[in-house]
């Protein structure tokens, strides 16, 4: 059987396939997610799974069950629920929109500390950003598309 001769190059792509975590002095990855007019900023660690945002349980600042589901779906698709401490701040926009935006940084967050996880939550759309914001106001109008009522008397 022949042997397979590793050249320098196949080195190279190996490292360059591979990108290095990139964790500051105290252990923590951070990244920023956005959503509609809300922006989050996200620091992740190695913990018990204690989530906190604005200094408050994520339980109490997000009421509402959908939203708690929805900050945790980055955690569920890499399988990683309960194994990080999650700390964010965020600001702008109303209750869901900041929701999302937590989940956009903590999904670039989780990429950022374990770069294999990035094709799980690619996958499933966590690390783009989704574009939709509200339409603006036009002049003459009663909103963004809807006019006055007409009448002919």
């Amino acid at each position: 059987m022949a042997e397979q001769t590793s050249s320098p190059f196949a080195t190279l792509a190996d490292q360059a396939a591979r990108p290095e975590p990139q964790i500051d002095s105290q252990g923590r990855s951070y990244a920023t997610g956005k959503r509609k007019n809300a922006i989050a900023r996200v620091w992740v660690k190695r913990g018990n799974g204690q989530f906190v945002v604005n200094t408050k349980d994520s339980g109490k600042y997000f009421a509402r069950p959908v939203l708690r589901m929805i900050l945790n779906q980055p955690l569920v698709v890499a399988n990683r629920l309960g194994q990080f401490d999650v700390w964010c701040t965020v600001t702008g926009g109303g209750l869901s929109g900041q929701a999302g935006a937590i989940r956009h940084g903590l999904s670039k967050a989780l990429s950022l500390f374990e770069p294999e996880l990035r094709s799980k939550l690619k996958a499933n759309g966590f690390l783009t950003r989704d574009p939709r914001v509200v339409e603006r106001k036009k002049y003459g109008k009663a909103k963004a598309r809807r006019s006055y009522q007409f009448s002919k008397r």
